[in-house]
């Protein structure tokens, strides 16, 4: 259907007193029964079918997404200028909804054509990547990974996908001890061990916090022709080490080009369920949608991360419903707890998201956001809840305990062990990751073909009667494309290389 064709409002639940505008709503246009639109209503934002009373809960997918701050009419725009935050109680329900999942068996899995590395662990990139202990070893790391491309050395080994760099800003000033030490060397060990990277190269500077001789002793790193490191202040200065370093590279391409594709079954996909630019779509259309395909995943052996903590805020109690266990129901709720008090330590609140760009697109508070947000989980049990960068080890539905920060959320998610990445955006985010491609999902028709050349699937077409069975299949057909070497829409833009951020946490000193 053309959107002007459509009706004018979609009312998602029986028990909502709104409605999201399935169109442009004008003044004076009748919308259900005697209810006439009061006022435009942008598309993908709410308009009032019921009169609402100041303090009253505000319902849509028949969830509580805020509270009316003065009384609304049937038929009046619904955003913030009357519709806000407030306290309510969740019923957590613990493990109530948890059906078990029929895997299939391996024979009848689907399959894609992967890396099977020595540790058994599958990638589905096959990359050279620089790791940096410290942001003073940023630039030399950059230096190398750019003159390695530029060299034409990669020309013989049509396998190697390239050599990236990832940098960042921290390694130093800070503690040596406690929490933010610990994300970092989660982030730095789980890159160094994901699948998607055949060889690594670690460059320090020398004298940073985060000691690169430590991470070895933790993790029991030793040398070898896929592993290697050094650091500025022993090598020689800059020049050295950039020379060094091309050296090493060289010794690996070998080694990394070796690796070839082969059938494997789709129970080695570890999917990041990620979602930026969202709108008042974005739990209608594309999240929803990448919900079904992680349950085709789910189904099919593999694994699927559902992160970004403060946007499942309002919505954990739906998940709680769905956890395999209390004990691990209780883990998502202790790191609900965690981000209440570290927003309010820092002067903040929970609902200081939704973005601006959020809003302009129908969404109003942080409740409304994460009930769309958590469709991304699908609907099979929740087997798991991990810390930021912590290794994903169980299969099925996980959560990852992650910044709602698209940067830093994906990268917690990749260095947990996710191989693809599937990103649902409706404002048109632009974003790429590397050493694992992402998938761009947009909610909208209009934007899908304003930004063509940045989306990879368009699930604006639900609006126009393709079911979510039928888009979730699309999306898990083009996990297992990808997966498989067909290139992102991102991954032909050349994004991923400044998009590895660490989570900072704690006092820079």
């Amino acid at each position: 259907m053309m959107m002007d064709s459509r009706p004018p409002f979609l009312r998602l639940s029986q028990n909502d007193n709104i409605a999201v505008a399935a169109r442009k709503i004008e003044e004076g246009m009748p919308l259900t029964g005697a209810v006439h639109a009061l006022e435009r209503i942008p598309f993908g934002h709410k308009v009032a079918l019921e009169p609402v009373e100041s303090g009253q809960a505000v319902r849509k997918f028949g969830q509580v997404i805020g509270f009316a701050s003065k009384a609304i009419r049937p038929g009046e725009w619904v955003h913030e200028h009357n519709l806000e935050m407030g306290d309510f109680e969740r019923d957590y329900r613990f493990c109530q909804d948890a059906q078990p999942v029929n895997v299939l068996p391996v024979a009848e899995q689907a399959t894609f054509q992967g890396y099977r590395r020595a540790n058994g662990r599958v990638g589905t990139r096959n990359y050279i990547g620089i790791l940096t202990s410290v942001n003073c070893s940023a630039s030399v790391a950059r230096f190398i990974a750019e003159a390695a491309m530029r060299s034409g050395m990669l020309d013989d080994f049509p396998d190697v996908d390239g050599v990236v760099s990832f940098t960042h800003g921290t390694g130093c000033g800070l503690a040596s001890s406690g929490e933010g030490f610990d994300l970092l060397k989660r982030t730095q060990w789980g890159y160094a061990s994901n699948p998607n990277l055949g060889g690594v190269l670690m460059v320090g500077l020398g004298c940073e916090v985060f000691q690169i001789a430590r991470l070895k002793e933790l993790y029991g790193l030793e040398e070898s022709d896929t592993f290697r490191s050094m650091t500025i202040q022993d090598t020689g200065g800059t020049r050295r080490t950039i020379e060094a370093g091309l050296e090493r590279v060289r010794e690996m391409l070998p080694v990394v080009g070796a690796h070839k594709r082969e059938t494997v079954p789709a129970s080695e996909i570890t999917l990041a369920l990620q979602c930026g630019g969202s709108d008042g779509y974005s739990g209608i259309t594309a999240n929803p949608a990448l919900g079904v395909a992680a349950d085709m995943l789910v189904r099919n052996g593999g694994t699927a991360v559902l992160a970004e903590t403060p946007e499942i805020y309002g919505a954990e109690h739906l998940l709680t419903r769905r956890a395999i266990s209390r004990e691990v129901g209780e883990k998502l709720i202790e790191r609900i707890h965690w981000w209440e008090d570290y927003t309010a330590r820092h002067k903040g609140e929970m609902n200081n998201n939704p973005s601006p760009g959020n809003k302009l697109g129908g969404l109003t508070t942080i409740l409304e956001k994460s009930l769309g947000a958590a469709a991304k989980g699908g609907s099979t049990p929740l087997a798991a809840v991990y810390e930021y960068a912590e290794r994903v080890s169980e299969k099925g539905f996980v959560f990852m305990d992650t910044p709602g920060y698209d940067p830093v959320s994906v990268t917690g998610q990749v260095a947990g062990g996710c191989n693809v990445v599937c990103f649902t955006t409706g404002r048109g985010s632009a974003y790429g990751c590397k050493p694992s491609p992402s998938i761009k999902l947009a909610t909208s028709s209009a934007m899908y073909e304003r930004m063509a050349e940045d989306m990879d699937v368009n699930c604006g077409d639900i609006l126009d009667g393709v079911t979510l069975e039928e888009k979730g299949r699309q999306i898990f057909d083009e996990v297992l494309a990808v997966a498989s070497g067909k290139r992102t829409k991102s991954e032909q833009l050349g994004y991923g290389d400044n998009e590895f951020v660490p989570w900072q946490i704690g006092a820079v000193m």
